[in-house]
This record gives C-alpha cells, sequence and structure tokens, in this order.
C-alpha cells in the first residue's frame, strides 16, 4: 500500500512533474568538442521558438476570413547572469563572438540530468553590464543555424563535468 493508495499523497498530478527554472542550464561544448561547459554565472533562460505565417486567403475563402499556413521556422535562445569572465564557458563564448564562429550548446535539466535541447548558433548579441551599485552582469543572444533539436527521446546524458577536466557552472 503505497503512500496509503495516495489518500494525501498523491504523486501523479502535474503540479508534481512540473520543472523549476532553477534547474534548466544553457551548456556550450568547448572549441574541439571534448568538454561540455555550463554558462557560468547564469540566472535567466529563454528559449525562442518562432514560425512565420504566410497567407493564403483567396476571393472563395469561406466567410471572409483570412486563412493561413505555416512557414519557416527558426529559434534562439536569450540567456543572463552574472559574468564570470574568467570562467572557460565565458572565455569560449567571447572566442566564438569574436571569430564568428558557430557554438554547439545544449539545454540540460540538471536536477533529472536529463538533456532538454540541443543545435548549432551563431552569437548575435553579447554585451556586459557594470552598474557601479550592482553585480557585473552579461546577457547573450544565440540565433539558431539549422534545427533546434529535442533531445529528450535521445539517450544522450552528458552533462557539464562529466568526462576529462570538465567545468561545472
Amino acid at each position: 500500500m503505497a503512500f496509503e493508495d495516495n489518500l494525501y499523497c498523491d504523486f501523479s498530478g502535474v503540479a508534481t512533474k512540473a520543472v523549476a527554472g532553477k534547474d534548466l542550464l544553457l551548456a556550450i561544448f568547448n572549441s574541439d568538442g571534448s568538454e561540455l561547459l555550463a554558462v557560468a554565472g547564469q540566472q535567466g533562460l529563454t528559449i525562442n521558438r518562432t514560425k512565420d505565417s504566410i497567407e493564403v486567403t483567396s476571393k472563395d475563402t469561406v466567410g471572409g476570413w483570412k486563412s493561413y499556413i505555416g512557414g519557416m521556422k527558426e529559434w534562439s535562445i536569450d540567456n543572463d547572469g552574472l559574468w564570470v569572465g574568467s570562467d572557460d564557458s565565458h572565455k569560449s563564448l567571447s572566442q566564438a563572438f569574436h571569430d564568428d564562429e558557430l557554438v554547439c550548446l545544449k539545454v540540460i535539466n540538471q536536477k533529472e540530468e536529463e538533456s532538454l535541447f540541443g543545435g548549432l548558433a551563431t552569437i548575435t548579441d553579447y554585451p556586459i553590464e557594470a552598474p557601479y551599485d550592482d553585480a557585473v552582469t552579461y546577457s547573450i543572444t544565440l540565433e539558431g543555424n539549422g534545427p533546434l533539436t529535442d533531445l529528450s527521446d535521445e539517450n544522450n546524458t552528458e552533462m557539464p563535468g562529466d568526462g576529462n577536466g570538465g567545468v561545472e557552472g
């Protein structure tokens, strides 16, 4: 009789399966792909997925309503937090930004040690803010190059810090 037949501890509800934002991390592979680095100092993460709409309305469209079909898709990631310029992750991001190189990234659930999304992206924005009365922060925008791959059904569990000399964020 587990949990007294869920009389008062029902773990099957939607709320018990919700994911806390603090558990999701943006990680990048270093330039040779040998290490997965959690981006240091993270506070915010937004995964943007959009699709163009193509209007296909014609004179015989029923009821005078416009009609649309899906067009090209794109994705980007916005990430921000405390800037730790000495960390290997920020060194790699700065180098990729400077050299116009693509970044191989991965979004992971660190609590469950699950991979969520992965893809190639270019860094289009990487400001560092240094107010006189607060901590130094960064924000970064990574625009996708090709698909954002859903890794949730893949057997891909590499986490930051795995392997030789990985850096934990």
